[in-house]
């Protein structure tokens, strides 16, 4: 994973995942960390990116998240927001939500 817009001390706090609820992973090795976990748990995974909200330090992005699990073969699909904070143009935190509504008002962004 290219990580060159990571700040060496970001945070990402992922809410979505039920075993990793609340977790924060700390530095990019923390992110390196929390993408492993995500994708060991599927056979396969895609996500699209379907919407950006916002502009300057503070943004969503909004995507269509496909699996297929890897014992059942049970492929399922749902949407995923992340809220990204930036500081010189390097990302600072980021944090996951199912709810894209819930990604917007933690921004700040919903209307």
């Amino acid at each position: 994973m290219d990580q060159s817009f990571f700040d060496p001390e970001v945070a990402y706090e992922d809410t979505v995942l039920p075993d990793h609820a609340d977790e924060v992973y700390r530095g990019r090795e923390g992110v390196n960390r929390a993408a492993k976990r995500w994708i060991e748990g599927s056979e396969w995974m895609l996500i699209e990116l379907e919407q950006i909200v916002g502009t300057g330090d503070r943004l969503v992005s909004i995507h269509r998240l496909r699996s297929k699990a890897p014992h059942t073969g049970i492929e399922f699909e749902t949407p995923l927001a992340y809220v990204w904070t930036f500081r010189d143009r390097k990302v600072i935190h980021f944090q996951s939500f199912i709810d894209p509504e819930r990604a917007l008002e933690a921004a700040g962004l919903r209307e």
